[in-house]
């Protein structure tokens, strides 16, 4: 028996050495591939941490360090480990990591690439011009919160959790993934062009939510399930479309949310559409606010509708529903004594959620001590909360809006695992 089996060993590892390295070269082979972490790839000496497959010439390959964001910032709980990462042993690529449903009140690690270490490399994507595409292979079994990004979200929110803190710092978000956020499950990408909060609204609030939303899968399940729940998040900001989209298996599909203004957090971007309007039309308009910011108006172009739908007519007036790429418009007219069409009010009655409009660079910090550090499994934040918990199979960001045919590809190599 032990001379038989010794054959099969030699025979059937290379086979995975061979599986393996086409799904590496499937995701490097992407143009524009900045890193990919597989969690296989490792420094060879000293602490052995996660190191992202990068282009050939890079300057880094983005070792992982781990850190518990609540000691670093409150002075509470003990230091993270590697060890605080339970590895699966299979997976897209051959390994998964485990962020797990924390506790314990004062700890919550992640794994993550200093900022002093990232600043002004290639995975610092920002400034004008610039797009970026996330793709995270994930198992969810809970929460809604950040997959992989540059998203720290500042400790300076005056709440409840922040009263004792020893460490405060503004937000300094550029671009992350997230596990949907107001849309459970989704696909979510978040883009800010300051770093800091939209519309006056305390948080930022550039996102987008894939119409698909991943289940809920029990990260202790059995591994034939694991094998068969590997789903593929992805968001990509194209900066030539001004275009924010969620992806879920290759799939984005289109979402629009109906009465924003009841909505608790769009309800702030529909304030920046109608403050925006108001704007422009001659003598102060009742709810306009003459101190908005003009840079956080929210208006997205509405010159050539997609669709007009009448609602009502008389023969004094005549209310329309009128359908535009990112917005939904109720338009209320009144004829003139010339026989024309005259608008006299309007209400944005639904705003589109995938794709999301975002006309903005992504945020460029000041300088190294400024900007967030790239993170994996958590963000830094006020609340604390424990956010996205299962298993992360790989991570990789592009500086390029991939396209549905590019993220497809990427989505089936999730669809058979290795182990």
């Amino acid at each position: 028996m032990r001379r038989l089996l010794i054959p099969l060993l030699f025979i059937t590892h290379p086979l995975f050495a061979e599986s393996a390295a086409e799904r590496i070269a499937t995701v490097m082979n992407t143009p524009n591939c900045v890193a990919f972490w597989d969690f296989v790839k490792r420094e060879p000496e000293g602490a052995h941490r996660f190191t992202a497959h990068v282009p050939a010439g890079s300057k880094t390959n983005y070792p992982l360090d781990a850190a518990n964001y609540i000691k670093d910032y409150w002075g509470e709980g003990r230091e993270a480990s590697y060890a605080d990462f339970p590895l699966l042993g299979r997976g897209p690529f051959g390994q998964a990591i485990q962020i797990r449903p924390e506790t314990d009140l004062t700890f919550r690690p992640f794994l993550f690439v200093p900022r002093e270490r990232l600043h002004d490399t290639p995975l610092d994507i920002k400034g004008a011009g610039k797009s970026v595409t996330v793709v995270v292979w994930a198992i969810r079994e809970s929460g809604n919160h950040a997959l992989a990004g540059i998203w720290h979200e500042g400790t300076d929110l005056k709440q409840k959790e922040t009263s004792a803190i020893q460490k405060v710092e503004r937000g300094q978000r550029q671009y992350a993934l997230f596990a949907g956020l107001n849309k459970e499950g989704s696909a979510c990408g978040h883009v800010s062009e300051n770093g800091a909060s939209s519309f006056l609204n305390r948080y930022a609030l550039h996102k987008s939510n894939s119409v698909g939303q991943s289940p809920k899968i029990p990260a202790d399940s059995p591994h034939d399930l694991l094998d068969a729940s590997w789903q593929c998040f992805a968001m990509t900001f194209d900066h030539e479309k001004d275009e924010l989209t969620g992806w879920l298996n290759g799939i984005s599909g289109d979402r629009w949310l109906d009465n924003p203004k009841k909505d608790k957090l769009i309800g702030s971007a529909y304030n920046a559409y109608m403050q925006g309007h108001y704007a422009r039309v001659p003598e102060l308009q009742e709810g306009e606010d003459p101190t908005f910011p003009k840079d956080q108006y929210y208006n997205p172009p509405e010159d050539k509708p997609v669709s007009v739908k009448v609602i009502r007519e008389t023969a004094e007036e005549r209310v329309e529903l009128c359908e535009y790429r990112y917005t939904k418009v109720q338009i209320t007219r009144s004829k003139t004594a010339g026989d024309q069409w005259l608008e006299t009010q309007r209400d944005l009655v639904a705003l589109r959620l995938n794709p999301w409009w975002y006309p903005h660079d992504l945020y460029t910090p000041a300088d190294a001590k400024s900007g967030g550090p790239f993170t994996i499994g958590r963000v830094i934040h006020s609340s604390r909360s424990v956010g996205f918990t299962g298993w992360i199979g790989g991570v990789a960001v592009f500086e390029r809006a991939l396209s549905a045919e590019e993220l497809s590809k990427l989505n089936a190599l999730g669809q058979s695992v290795l182990h």
